[in-house]
């Protein structure tokens, strides 16, 4: 004999196949859409490595660094809101000048408008960021290992010492 429909409890089975696998979907989209929610000054550099790009990628607050755009090989990719505040400054360390403040890059709009920078940061296509030291809401955070994660420091004094206790383990 042939059957010509399918059973009630048939079509129930593939019904809740197709919301379980509607909930899952929709929770992983949930999570790619929140990608940026916990970034923070010191995942910064592992998030922006995480990005697929081929020549540079960059992270650009301007005016009081109400926003944050970040862009990669050039295009602006997204937004990030209330990232950072004004109270950001960024220093460099040298070995024999020591610790001395970046001054901020210049930036030009689309319009060829300067526009104040607040803060910036940008890794190449080797995967080398900024050497920089970041200060803000009293911590220090170390941007200048190449092969590890990004380093939070107390304060300044802490990342100098840091530094030269490193440079001295290298000349011995």
């Amino acid at each position: 004999m042939q059957r010509k429909a399918f059973s009630l409890v048939e079509l129930l089975i593939v019904v809740m196949i197709m919301g379980v696998i509607y909930s899952l979907s929709m929770q992983g989209l949930h999570r790619a859409e929140k990608g940026t929610a916990g970034l923070s000054l010191e995942n910064l550099k592992a998030y922006m490595l995480s990005l697929e790009y081929e020549k540079s990628v960059k992270l650009l607050c301007l005016d009081d660094c109400e926003s944050c755009d970040i862009f990669v090989d050039g295009v602006k990719k997204e937004t990030l809101e209330k990232f950072l505040d004004n109270g950001v400054k960024v220093y460099r360390y040298e070995f024999l000048l020591g610790v001395h403040e970046v001054s901020k890059e210049l930036y030009f709009n689309e319009e060829n408008v300067e526009e104040d920078v607040c803060f910036s940061y940008g890794i190449d296509k080797q995967g080398i960021g900024e050497q920089v030291l970041v200060e803000y809401k009293n911590a220090l955070y170390d941007f200048t290992p190449y092969f590890t994660s990004t380093i939070k420091y107390a304060n300044i004094s802490e990342a100098i010492n840091a530094r030269e206790k490193s440079i001295q383990e290298v000349q011995r």
